[in-house]
Parts: C-alpha cells; sequence; structure tokens
C-alpha cells in the first residue's frame, strides 16, 4: 500500500466501510457530566437512546484535539515509511483541521522523505466520511499520491451538503450557525433547511413550513443538482429519526436512484451539535454546486 487514507470518526463511516475501503480512523471525544467518551466504532453507538437522553435534557460538550494528539497518530505511519492522506472536518466549524495541518508540517520536517496532505473535507459527516471512500477507491485503482489529492480536492468542491434540524438551539449554542440572523428560530412548525457553503461552515437558506415537506425539499435539491447518481455514493445522516431517513431513501430512489446509498446514524460528536432530529443528505454534484440556494 503506497499512502494511507485516513479521517476521524466525525466522518460518520460504520465499522464495514471502514473495513472495507481501509481507512484509519482518529478518535474524537466528547464528554458527559465531566467524562470523556471516545467512539471508534459507530457499531457500538446506541444512537437512538443517545439522542433520546439529549432531548430529555442530556448535556454534551466536544474538545478540539491538538496538534500533539494528531501528531501521536500521524507518526507511527511516518515511522513505517507511509505517507498519509488525512480527510479532515471543516475548518469552517471546527479547528481540529488547523491543528492537523500544525501536526503534519513538523512531521514532515522531521521526515522529510515523508508526505502528508491534510484536506479540508468543507464538511463534517459523511461529507467527510464519503471524501476518505473515494481517497480508498483511488489507491486501490493505482494512482499516486499526488493523483488522489488532486481528486479529492475537486471532490469537495462538488460535495453538496443539505440538512435540517428540528431546533437550531444546538447548532447556536455551538456558534456552528453562520448567519444566524438570517432565519427565525423553529416556530410554527417552520423547519430550516442549511447547507455546508464553499467556505466550510453551516448557512441556514430556506425556511419550509413542516417536517415532511422540509424532507421532501431535500430528495428535491437531490433530483436538482445531483450529477450521475447512479455512479455515486450518496450518504444519509440522521439523528433519532430513522423513519424520516427512510422516506428520504425512498424518494431519492424514486426518480434519480443512486449507486448506493449509505445510512447513518450521526456519532456523538457531531451530532451534539446538529441535535435530535438532525436529517442530512450528502452527494456528488457539479463544482458550484456548494453556492446553490
Amino acid at each position: 500500500m503506497s499512502y494511507i487514507i485516513m479521517t476521524d470518526t466525525s466522518a460518520n463511516l460504520p465499522g464495514r466501510i471502514i473495513s472495507r475501503y481501509n481507512i484509519e480512523i482518529i478518535p474524537f471525544h466528547y464528554y458527559i457530566d465531566g467524562k470523556a467518551y471516545a467512539l471508534s466504532d459507530s457499531d457500538d453507538f446506541d444512537g437512538d437512546a443517545f439522542y433520546d437522553r439529549i432531548r430529555e435534557g442530556l448535556q454534551v460538550t466536544t474538545s478540539l484535539i491538538s496538534p500533539q494528539e494528531y501528531s501521536d497518530y500521524f507518526e507511527p505511519f511516518c515511522k513505517e515509511g507511509k505517507d498519509i492522506i488525512f480527510i479532515a472536518m471543516a475548518a469552517g466549524i471546527s479547528g481540529s483541521c488547523n491543528s492537523a495541518k500544525v501536526a503534519a508540517d513538523d512531521l514532515m520536517e522531521e521526515y522529510p522523505e515523508r508526505k502528508i496532505a491534510v484536506i479540508d473535507a468543507k464538511g463534517a459527516s459523511l461529507g467527510e466520511g464519503l471524501i476518505a471512500v473515494y481517497g480508498s477507491e483511488y489507491r486501490s485503482a493505482g494512482l499516486s499520491f499526488e493523483e488522489t489529492v488532486e481528486k479529492l480536492e475537486k471532490h469537495v468542491k462538488c460535495m453538496f451538503q443539505v440538512f435540517t434540524v428540528d431546533d437550531l438551539m444546538h447548532l447556536r449554542r455551538g456558534g456552528r450557525l453562520s448567519n444566524l440572523s438570517a432565519i427565525v428560530g423553529t416556530v410554527l412548525n417552520i423547519k430550516p433547511l442549511l447547507k455546508g457553503s464553499k467556505e466550510g461552515r453551516i448557512v441556514a437558506f430556506r425556511k419550509i413550513r413542516g417536517r415532511r415537506h422540509s424532507i421532501e425539499a431535500l430528495a428535491e435539491k437531490y433530483d436538482k443538482l445531483a450529477v450521475e447518481p447512479e455512479k455515486q455514493i450518496v450518504g444519509i445522516a440522521q439523528a433519532g429519526c430513522r423513519a424520516d431517513a427512510d422516506y428520504l431513501i425512498s424518494l431519492l430512489n424514486k426518480n434519480r436512484p443512486p449507486k448506493e446509498i449509505l445510512n447513518v446514524q450521526y456519532e456523538p460528536v457531531t451530532g451534539s451539535h446538529v441535535g435530535p432530529g438532525a436529517l442530512a443528505l450528502f452527494f456528488q454534484g457539479g463544482p458550484d454546486v456548494r453556492e446553490e440556494v
């Protein structure tokens, strides 16, 4: 194997996908009542129970991974003579990407023969995880380190990430919503549509009346913007709303069925910021798709 494909647990990849594509994972931490937890395999995560507890008032906090922690994960591969492509959560919503870059720069000084590319996914959850999957596919196809990095940067630009939430409180509290003034809270059954911007920030761009209509609006974006869906893996992430994810899957398969749909429960770090009831859709569009509204 010529190089390592690595991401973190916010990429929301289930264990079977991690194994199938031979992707290395760095676990993020979250805290409940001051106690630290880390999830390395989402197959062990009881998301329904977790999001029910948040609905009941459970407070979950997260912390930034330091450059030293990234270095601790990267360095063993450098010592083995392996290069690394690391797909990071969007710098627009987390400082983790910058921490990874600091670690990579330091290690490349210490191991000048090694290459470490940190790719800002400009998203989280499967907006990050699917980029790692593409990287693994390119590696398997025999593409070089540089060729894979170039292609993944293009995939980042083409990754459309659109989602709806039940309550903006969680994004407000974590400071993850860039244009809070653009939307008034979830009153009168108004559901916001949000997306990942070209800078990797979360922006609200539309208000929909009713949960069912908001789910249908996600599918409408897919029908309009997905490029050759029959050739791509489409991602869905949900936070304790399995029935809504099933309804969205039925809509995606109605007009333009994708090659595969990866349906996952939001892992606890990203999920604690979007909150219970969050439902997200990830797919590849054109190079300017992030500017669509």
